[in-house]
């Protein structure tokens, strides 16, 4: 197995007669904004003008009505 400089997930020591309080501030210290960034990213997805397009194609007899209703 590969050693790794930093874990994944880090280990956070807490003493044994911690109370959660403490432990909740030891986990906010040690939340940094890179892990933010992990959970932050902006995935490319599809544009939902295509999707409906793609829809509207795959079921052409789509009542006039409903056309309507989604435009507004």
């Amino acid at each position: 197995m590969a050693n790794r400089k930093e874990p994944s997930i880090p280990i956070l020591k807490i003493k044994k007669g911690d109370s959660l309080k403490t432990i909740c501030a030891k986990v906010r210290r040690a939340f940094t904004a890179a892990d933010l960034q992990k959970y932050t990213e902006i995935e490319e997805g599809i544009p939902a003008r295509q999707l409906l397009k793609e829809l509207e194609a795959l079921d052409p007899q789509v009542p006039a009505k409903q056309k309507e209703e989604a435009q507004e």
